[in-house]
């Protein structure tokens, strides 16, 4: 048999296999170094039982940059892990780690070794009773593929809490699959604060991976973010100052406390441990991110208690602050340009120092990126409005800005809300202005539609169709 069809009989198991090569991991290119950079601050930093899955995503990592010497490197290490942490169950808990080897020696035109691994994996599915030849479906393959895609970003957090899901299903009390299932429940509701229901699930889910893991004070600072946003801070900050008494993944523990503290408006705190974050993860993205958001508040607390108008020492603190975030946003794109938050940030610090051009250029990349939040869209066609209305002096742009991120989800969000408002503001305004402008009288008819007010939604369509019949009578004249 030639080496081509060698090949393609290969390629014909390989793809059966259950591993990072299959499971469709949605990755920018662009977002493979801070990947790779978070892999690392993870293995250093964050203290877990579960570190196998980290050694395999990181091999996957290694390959898609074209270095497959370091990436057998590192399914040695998930190996080595396996049979410190799973002896007893070392065939099973391999099944991903071959499936990558297989993959790898394929890539390289290793076929004969590619072929070893491949038959590693038959047997065992063998052993298992699987009925299949080159896959199983267990609930450990599960929670590897969920605990990938949960570290390879919002796009695939959906499918991760699928993964955690199935894996719970079959065994309901397992703290390595409630400890996935509960950091991607926050994620996404991070995302889409949709319903007091998935907010109670999301709580109720990091509370049971609390009682599975209590030593685990990630889970805890997750669990403080969780109650404050819902109101509940002060028993928040409890588990905040406990997490931060353990000396256990401190870096992400300071990361997150940080936020806490922020979000209460103790932001010098929050500042301290994002400092103490940073000289141990120079590169995160998530740190930096934050810094910014910190001298962005700190430079409006000055504004708010000056009246909206600093002066002298005040004033310089303001610039002092506004150049700090630039600077912490830059970095942060720098090292994540799909950063879709960093990009809408920026541009408004970038408005605010007076530079108009470099604020429409960040807008506009904003724009162009590929959104897979529909709430995080609406945010960024919210904050163009804003632009738009408020440095452009464009109303007819920012009423074109705020009926985009009212119209792409009829699901409740936080920007949606605040560009119904905008949108009913700039109509009631062109409608004084010009008590005949059929536009105006359309915009709050619909908003007044959404808001379940009917009656007055239908008054202000019958104004606007009956001048809309005038105007058209007018034209036949």
């Amino acid at each position: 048999m030639s080496d081509e069809s060698n090949g393609n009989l290969i390629k014909d198991k390989l793809v059966q296999l259950r591993c990072h090569f299959t499971w469709n991991l949605l990755i920018e290119y662009v977002e493979v170094s801070d990947l790779e950079n978070r892999i690392f601050d993870e293995i250093l930093f964050l203290d877990t039982k579960y570190n196998v899955a980290i050694y395999n995503l990181l091999a996957y990592v290694k390959h898609l940059k074209g270095q497959n010497e370091e990436a057998l490197e590192s399914l040695k290490e998930a190996e080595d892990l396996i049979q410190q942490e799973h002896a007893n169950q070392s065939d099973l808990r391999s099944l991903v780690t071959w499936g990558n080897y297989a993959w790898l020696y394929y890539h390289m035109g290793r076929l004969a070794e590619a072929r070893m691994y491949l038959d590693k994996v038959e047997n065992t599915c063998k052993k298992f009773a699987s009925p299949y030849c080159y896959r199983m479906e267990c609930p450990e393959m599960d929670c590897e593929e969920g605990w990938a895609l949960l570290k390879c970003g919002g796009k695939n957090y959906e499918q991760a809490k699928a993964c955690f899901e199935k894996a719970l299903k079959v065994d309901p009390e397992n703290p390595e699959f409630s400890t996935g299932y509960a950091i991607t429940s926050y994620r996404l509701n991070s995302f889409n604060k949709v319903t007091e229901v998935n907010e109670k699930s999301c709580l109720e889910a990091l509370k049971k991976a609390i009682r599975l893991n209590p030593e685990d004070a990630c889970i805890k600072v997750l669990l403080a973010l969780k109650l404050q946003d819902m109101g509940q801070e002060a028993e928040g900050e409890k588990y905040i100052e406990e997490a931060l008494t353990s000396k256990s993944s401190q870096t992400y523990v300071f990361r997150y406390a940080a936020k806490f503290y922020r979000i209460k408006e103790s932001v010098d705190k929050a500042l301290q441990l994002l400092k103490k974050a940073l000289r141990a993860t120079p590169n995160s993205v998530f740190v930096h991110h934050q810094i910014a958001i910190c001298y962005k508040t700190q430079m409006i607390q000055i504004k708010k208690a000056t009246n909206w108008q600093p002066r002298g020492r005040d004033r310089e603190k303001v610039h002092r602050l506004l150049q700090l975030a630039i600077s912490e946003l830059e970095k942060t794109l720098h090292l994540k340009p799909t950063n879709e938050m960093a990009h809408v940030e920026l541009a408004d610090m970038y408005a605010e120092n007076g530079d108009r051009t470099r604020a429409e250029e960040m807008f506009q990349k904003a724009l162009r990126l590929e959104v897979c939040n529909p709430h995080l869209q609406q945010e960024i066609y919210y904050r163009y409005g804003q632009f738009q209305e408020y440095q452009k002096s464009s109303e007819a742009n920012a009423i074109t800005y705020h009926l985009k991120a009212v119209m792409l989800t009829e699901e409740p969000s936080s920007p949606r809300d605040k560009s119904m408002r905008s949108l009913e503001r700039l109509a009631l305004k062109k409608h004084r202005r010009n008590a005949s402008d059929i536009e105006s009288l359309s915009i709050l008819g619909f908003v007044h539609k959404l808001t379940g007010e009917m009656n007055e939604a239908l008054e202000y369509y019958e104004r606007a169709l009956r001048l809309s019949e005038v105007e058209n009578s007018v034209g036949y004249d």
